[in-house]
């Protein structure tokens, strides 16, 4: 079932563990896939003296396993068979388990997972070939072998079919809750445990401790621009911290790149790979999976309030926090995110296989998104909404080439229709002639650009129309001692490379101010 090399690679990893690890299998032997798991499971297990399987039989279809710590239930289940991008999240929950995980929450995050209130039974449906399901997978059975009572369980979708139906999932990957919906797309720890806490309530907002924290710099955001700001200020020698949801923020969803100058090609998620190695050559001291509740930047010492009562000080602070996707804001759209309206191809592409979408927007993403749907669908729609499709030359004419996909220029989408269940149509204005007309289609692909994340400084610093905070030349905001670089703020052409730069420059704009007394 795995390869000899998998399997030698497999015992490298596995090679320091200290616990004893079982794979429990439970396996309706008429399930056509039940020979296929025992043998996945003998091969993972014969990596390491360390694990072992058990196996037992069943009369109700299951395929399913569950991890064992030295005997005791870890909370953490797959069913189905975890290959593809999941096999990773197989490898992670023995690592994590056993203590030697590389990015295990710090003590704030896990006192904020262990004090989720009662019983949770979470269970996240995927695709294997989804690249975005294992960050959501491995999330939350990290949370699931933090707190005994929440428990986490992989289902892959394309082996429970009627399950998926049953449900409507039309979007990877689908989180449940104790049986009801929690989050769909893409997602990390910050973000799971925010929903969580929502849903079931936290013990520690009913007795919060504040804990301070005091820097020379503190950078806000873990993209590109934040990377860069917190390395250029840790090289001046200065007590830096990062404050983030995640390193690589919004690049670490982008599949491929190939103009960030000096690396012919890489991914997103190699990238903020890289980013968190450069970041660790530092004394920078990372704070992951923090989301911000309130700012106070009057006075010389700045303060940072984030989620779960830490509180971050310093004379001097980079607001780095990108932007995130753009959605239509139109009638019904958030109603069908997930049942047809999407923001990702890669991962939700397949379930409209041999029928017909739309894509909203001209530009790289936009006409990409198209041409990987082309190879999927039926027939694809690329509504623009200026003159002229906003792509690359060489993109312009690779969908120009394809049979199957129609373009329309000057057309603004209004409105999104469905049955109450999935999305049926579009509502489209012909911005030439104000004339509207519905297009019939399965499911919608926005790909529209990014907004900025800049709700949190809303009321303390001036935003532009399109609510980016306003910079000057050296990244300056209109607040001494604050700074700002990088997609969420008013600089031109949002870009990697661009992002990099920006966030170099706000760096040496703060260590300028404080050599001349500014701050």
């Amino acid at each position: 079932m795995l390869d000899s090399n998998i399997i030698e690679q497999l015992r490298g990893i596995f090679g320091a563990l200290e616990n004893h690890f079982e794979l429990r299998v439970v396996a309706d032997e008429a399930n056509e896939h039940a020979a296929e798991m025992k043998a996945f499971v003998e091969d993972f297990c014969s990596a390491s003296g360390q694990l072992s399987a058990s196996f037992a039989g069943s009369r109700t279809g299951k395929l399913e396993f569950e991890l064992l710590k030295n005997g005791e239930e870890t909370g953490v289940k797959f069913r189905g068979i975890p290959n593809g991008h999941e096999f990773t999240s197989l490898i992670m929950a023995v690592v994590n388990a056993d203590g030697k995980g590389k990015n295990l929450p710090d003590e704030a995050i896990c006192r904020r997972i262990r004090s989720l209130k009662g019983d949770i039974r979470v269970q996240t449906y995927v695709s294997l070939t989804c690249t975005n399901c294992p960050d959501v997978v491995q999330a939350l059975n990290l949370m699931a072998l933090i707190n005994p009572r929440l428990s986490s369980e992989m289902v892959d979708g394309a082996l429970f079919e009627e399950e998926v139906s049953s449900l409507n999932i039309q979007a990877v990957p689908s989180v449940y809750a104790n049986g009801e919906q929690l989050h769909i797309g893409r997602g990390d720890l910050g973000v799971l445990l925010q929903k969580l806490e929502d849903r079931f309530g936290s013990e520690l907002s009913d007795s919060q401790e504040t804990v301070e924290r005091e820097y020379d710099v503190v950078v806000l955001g873990g993209g590109p621009a934040g990377t860069s700001a917190a390395i250029y200020s840790a090289r001046k020698g200065l007590k830096v911290a990062l404050v983030a949801g995640r390193i690589g923020g919004q690049v670490k969803d982008t599949v491929g790149i190939e103009n960030l100058i000096s690396v012919p090609k890489t991914t997103g998620a190699q990238l903020a790979d890289d980013l968190r190695k450069h970041l660790y050559n530092y004394p920078v001291e990372v704070f992951d999976n923090r989301k911000i509740d309130t700012v106070e930047f009057a006075g010389k010492q700045k303060r940072i309030h984030v989620k779960g009562g830490e509180v971050f000080l310093s004379p001097a602070v980079i607001i780095a926090t990108g932007a995130n996707w753009r959605k239509l804001n139109v009638n019904d759209e958030a109603k069908y995110i997930g049942h047809g309206v999407h923001f990702c191809p890669h991962c939700d592409g397949p379930f409209y296989k041999g029928r017909h979408v739309a894509v909203v927007g001209g530009g790289n993403s936009g006409v990409e998104a198209a041409i990987d749907l082309a190879g999927i669908c039926s027939k694809v729609t690329l509504l623009e909404f200026g003159e002229a499709l906003r792509a690359d030359t060489v993109l312009q004419e690779k969908i120009g080439s394809l049979p199957n996909v129609e373009v329309f220029t000057m057309s603004q989408t209004i409105g999104v229709l469905g049955n109450g269940e999935n999305v049926t149509a579009l509502r489209v204005k012909d911005r030439n002639t104000d004339q509207e007309r519905e297009i019939a289609v399965d499911g919608v692909f926005v790909q529209i650009g990014l907004a900025a994340n800049s709700d949190p400084f809303r009321d303390h610093l001036p935003l532009n129309a399109r609510k980016e905070i306003e910079v000057d030349a050296f990244c300056r905001t209109s607040v001494p001692g604050v700074y700002a670089a990088g997609d969420v703020t008013n600089v031109p052409f949002k870009q990697i490379i661009i992002a990099m730069g920006e966030g170099a420059k706000a760096a040496l704009s703060a260590f300028d101010d404080r050599v001349r007394g500014v701050i």
